[in-house]
């Protein structure tokens, strides 16, 4: 059965490859792409996904913007990882279609009107700071049960942050919107750090999805050239985890991955551990589950399934 998804994200290089692959794959419907600050302004993450889509060739693809802003902090982008303009590579610059436009409908009225238009539940897809979903959840709380799944990039359960010493920049940058997704009782999926840095891209990766030679995959390469940089020299390592494509690899095969049902709280005001994702791994809160958490993945398996569906756009 096809999944009706609403991919809410700060495109971002990883942002990008998801995009590409939920616009790939027969498994999922684009019902809409909303934008969220986080990466970068929502100036230019809302840009960034007019320019993705107009790369693939994919305008009908309808985008909104949300909020500029977290909920009760000012925004923090990662431009140390993603330039300035949050898609910074290089190469030719990429020319938006003419024609195609942010929509005038709020994002966070797209997704409320969206769940309600809807006959089956759809998924919630988040890849960026869960502001727009938090906002949604707050101006018509009864969307709750027109929500099958949020599946969500963020966290780091049993790992170290990126951030900061605990915390994964999306949890990290609205925390508090964090909270009132995970006590939503709406069913959860958290692709955090513990998994998304089992999925590592490397030259060899890079190399041979860049072999298919279409305009998804020479893109995809100069996107994780300019990516990898950031994180070679943070990790010393050549590889880089590529995060943010976990989710909509989920919804297309959930074997690749596993995991394990626990309760997860976010740590919202504290200067030292802001943004920290508190698992209780081993139930010792006696708090009631809320969010499943993955933490294992066959990369293997993820990157045949990447490449298979890059093959499939322009």
């Amino acid at each position: 059965m096809v999944k009706k998804i609403i991919l809410d994200c700060d495109p971002g290089h990883d942002d990008a490859v998801a995009i590409m692959l939920a616009a790939a794959s027969n498994d999922i419907q684009i019902l809409g792409i909303t934008c969220v600050g986080g990466n970068a302004t929502l100036e230019n993450t809302k840009l960034n996904a007019l320019k993705i889509c107009s790369l693939i060739e994919r305008t009908d693809i309808k985008i909104y913007a949300g909020s500029s802003k977290p909920l009760k902090y000012d925004l923090i982008t990662a431009a140390h990882v993603h330039g300035k303009s949050g898609l910074d590579k290089d190469g030719d610059p990429i020319v938006v279609d003419a024609s195609y436009n942010i929509q005038k409908e709020n994002a966070v009225d797209f997704i409320i009107n969206e769940c309600h238009k809807n006959i089956d539940p759809i998924y919630l897809c988040p890849t960026g700071p869960l502001t727009n979903i938090a906002l949604s959840l707050q101006k018509d709380s009864s969307i709750k049960e027109k929500i099958k799944e949020i599946v969500f990039m963020g966290g780091a359960a049993l790992c170290l942050g990126n951030i900061t010493p605990s915390a994964e920049f999306n949890i990290y940058v609205d925390p508090h919107a964090a909270n009132i997704v995970l006590n939503s009782g709406i069913p959860l999926t958290m692709m955090g750090l513990d998994v998304t840095h089992k999925v590592n891209v490397n030259n060899e990766i890079i190399e041979n999805i860049k072999k298919i030679n279409n305009k998804a995959s020479i893109f995809f390469a100069e996107l994780m050239e300019y990516y990898s940089r950031f994180h070679r020299e943070l990790y010393a390592t050549d590889e880089s985890p590529l995060h943010d494509p976990c989710v909509i690899a989920y919804l297309i095969n959930e074997d690749i991955f596993n995991g394990k049902l626990v309760n997860v709280q976010v740590e919202e005001n504290s200067e030292l551990t802001r943004g920290k994702t508190v698992t209780d791994w081993l139930g010792v809160t006696k708090r009631k589950p809320n969010c499943k958490v993955i933490t294992e993945a066959n990369a293997k398996q993820f990157f045949t399934l990447l490449a298979k569906e890059l093959a499939k756009l322009i």
